[in-house]
């Protein structure tokens, strides 16, 4: 068995900061208080205070500057989609947004891979898709529909469409467990996915786009519908 991770007062401080930047309560630009004032407030020591901080600059909400104070981020104007992860956990709205652009850049990667995929590639795809529908269990199976995905984003030959991919799959994928109603059937699941590989070995960009499309838009509104049941 797997040892469970303990949350310390920093992990519990950083949370509570976080929501506190990500909900407007100190908004984008505004200067926290003094952190004597701002550590009484929380019931913490100002060293506890500085490591929390420490993660928030690191994560990109924050910004602190010697003698002048800590001022938070406009993260909307000056983020990057590294923020993605910790956003959907503040928020689950933002998983719409996120399948929007799962929807488009996944179908034109698709196009771009059928174009340039090599045999070599075209092969792995295949292997890594029969993996889909020997999937043991829903968590596996979604797990290898995201090779698949991630092996189509490197054979456009692009590698920003390689890191565009992690960056989505990292946004939801800490929250899988809840989207996996379109992998509970492993052979279903294969079917749904196998025109987007076929259209790739075939080298038909246009029906490669066509069939991510219908993909994306079918797995996307069985994962929304799986959550909104929950």
């Amino acid at each position: 068995m797997e040892t469970l991770p303990r949350e310390t007062i920093v992990d519990v401080l950083e949370d509570r900061l976080q929501k506190d930047v990500l909900s407007g309560r100190h908004p984008a630009g505004s200067y926290l208080p003094p952190e004597r004032e701002l550590a009484d407030g929380y019931g913490v020591t100002r060293t506890t205070l500085k490591h929390a901080f420490g993660r928030l600059v690191q994560a990109g909400l924050l910004e602190t500057r010697h003698g002048v104070g800590t001022r938070v981020r406009d993260f909307l104007r000056l983020g990057g989609a590294d923020l993605l992860p910790m956003l959907v956990r503040h928020d689950a709205g933002w998983l719409e947004e996120i399948f929007e652009v799962r929807r488009s850049i996944g179908s034109l990667i698709a196009e771009r891979a059928a174009a340039r995929a090599t045999r070599t590639q075209r092969v792995a795809l295949r292997t890594l898709l029969e993996a889909v529908r020997a999937g043991a269990d829903p968590d596996a199976v979604q797990l290898a529909d995201v090779e698949v995905h991630r092996a189509l984003a490197r054979a456009t030959g692009n590698r920003v469409y390689v890191l565009l991919t992690n960056t989505l799959f990292n946004a939801y994928l800490p929250m899988r467990s809840h989207l996996a109603h379109p992998f509970q059937d492993a052979r279903e699941a294969f079917a749904r996915l196998e025109p987007v590989v076929a259209a790739v070995e075939q080298g038909d960009g246009d029906a490669a786009r066509a069939a991510a499309e219908a993909y994306l838009t079918a797995t996307e509104q069985l994962m929304l519908a799986g959550l909104g049941a929950r």
